[in-house]
């Protein structure tokens, strides 16, 4: 995953055009939260999460990269990190980090570096 951790995987299921907005996210452990926003920019491609009471109303930014599966008849995305490995990524704020280049290297490496460790 490291060398493109902004891009949806083919084996994903994703389907370009779909709508992700409101589908449930579930971490390896269990559930952090729905998709408040996503992005198919090709080479940043993400999907932000809004935790709810998770982690305190938070919201955090998961790379493309990051995404097992996209269950669309469900609308579910599952993810292959732990809740504990997503709260310790680098800590997101919309206004301050989408569209920021030094932000999405600081997260895109926080990722690579999980998955050079699995």
């Amino acid at each position: 995953m490291t060398e493109n951790v902004w891009g949806y995987r083919e084996t994903s299921g994703r389907t370009v055009g779909t709508d992700l907005t409101g589908y449930k996210v579930e971490a390896a452990d269990g559930s952090i939260g729905k998709v408040d926003k996503h992005s198919d920019e090709v080479g940043s491609s993400y999907v932000v999460v809004d935790t709810g009471p998770w982690i305190f109303g938070k919201e955090v930014l998961l790379p493309a990269g990051t995404i097992d599966r996209v269950d669309v008849q469900e609308e579910k995305i599952y993810v292959g990190w732990t809740k504990e490995q997503i709260k310790a990524a680098p800590e997101f704020e919309k206004d301050k980090h989408l569209g920021n280049e030094e932000y999405h290297r600081e997260v895109g490496g926080y990722y690579g570096n999980l998955s050079n460790r699995l």
